[in-house]
């Protein structure tokens, strides 16, 4: 199969030791409102993956699309799995610049005898256009995926800041949301941004919390990779009452969107409303740094007030955002043999474990 336009060699593989080269790329996604995942800074959170990142240039030498693929190895016989988390960056009506970022994909999969891509752009599953173009280009596509079957949540809520100042803000968040944040500061509840010096802490509280609920827990280690690696975009933040931490969240900012990516509690003092109080502060930063977005990430199971799960999301409508379902995954094979093979492996291993 060949990509990109007759006669023009636009696309190229990031030099990640050449530092112009690595701002020019950074300032593009950010500039595209791409996602941290997307980021150079990213990798430095995933020591166990290799990373590549391809470009596709203009005519006049700008960058216009960019695909941070993430290279998973497996002991032989197994090939490689790429992965391109909430990739690619691209504007989808230049699907000559998608050619070229796929053509870099199938020499990847060369390069590292994969089995598989798998790619989860942040676009909507309402987004068709977007959609049309990924399918044209030979990805295959699966609507309405479950959130257990696919790396990142599909279901998130969403709270647009843009025009908005706190008081705007505040004055449309529902009544209760706002009578808990105020009682949580009448209470004496503290939520301010710390250092890897607070992780056992804050790693004390998801322990409890993965108890509590029943999902799958990151390591201190991995958090401390997170604050070390996303450096000025990722921060810690832990509410504390009484010389105790009631409250975390590893919270990171890029592309012009503030998103809680990992929240924990103890179910001591939760009378003082603690979790409030911390998504307002988060909040607040996000408005600080002129963000457009903030994202309270996943609301699993938001459909079913049955399911042990919709407290999540009940907790975050309080802040009168919006529901964001994205399309899910698309994903392209370069090895139909290894397909049973790998997919079995992921199967034992849970998709969080491997990522």
């Amino acid at each position: 199969m060949e990509f990109g336009r007759e006669g023009m060699d636009t696309m190229e593989f990031l030099d990640f030791t050449d530092a112009g080269a690595v701002v020019e790329y950074e300032r593009f996604i950010q500039d595209s409102k791409g996602s941290f995942m997307q980021s150079v800074l990213w990798c430095a959170v995933k020591p166990d993956w290799l990373h590549e990142a391809v470009i596709s240039r203009d005519s006049a030498g700008k960058i216009a699309g960019s695909m941070l693929v993430l290279i998973k190895r497996f002991p032989p016989p197994m090939k490689s799995f790429l992965y391109s988390p909430r990739g690619p960056v691209w504007d989808y009506r230049n699907m000559d610049v998608l050619w070229d970022l796929l053509r870099g994909v199938w020499q990847l999969s060369r390069n590292y005898h994969a089995y598989a891509l798998k790619a989860d752009p942040l676009i909507e599953e309402t987004d068709s256009d977007r959609i049309f173009a990924l399918r044209s280009a030979g990805f295959t596509y699966q609507p309405f995926q479950e959130d257990a079957q696919v790396i990142q949540s599909r279901n998130n809520y969403l709270l647009e800041l843009r025009g908005r100042n706190e008081e705007e803000l505040m004055a449309s968040f529902k009544s209760k949301c706002r009578y808990n944040i105020k009682l949580a500061q009448r209470k004496g509840v503290t939520c301010r941004s710390y250092g890897k010096e607070r992780l056992p802490e804050f790693e004390r509280l998801m322990l409890e919390t993965g108890k509590r609920d029943g999902f799958h827990v990151r390591t201190q280690e991995y958090f401390a990779r997170m604050l070390d690696g996303l450096g000025e975009h990722c921060r810690l933040y832990l509410c504390d009452y009484q010389g105790q931490a009631l409250s975390g969240a590893v919270c990171v900012q890029y592309g012009g969107r503030t998103c809680y990516v990992y929240g924990a509690s103890t179910a001591v003092h939760r009378e003082v409303m603690p979790n409030y109080l911390m998504q307002w502060e988060m909040i607040r930063w996000a408005l600080q740094s002129g963000c457009e977005i903030y994202d309270f990430q996943g609301v699993p199971c938001w459909y079913d007030r049955d399911n042990p799960n919709y407290g999540v999301y009940r907790f975050k409508t309080g802040f009168n955002g919006r529901l964001a379902v994205y399309a899910g995954e698309f994903r392209m094979v370069f090895s139909k043999r290894y397909k049973s093979a790998f997919d079995k492996v992921l199967g034992c291993l849970g998709y969080q474990k491997l990522m």
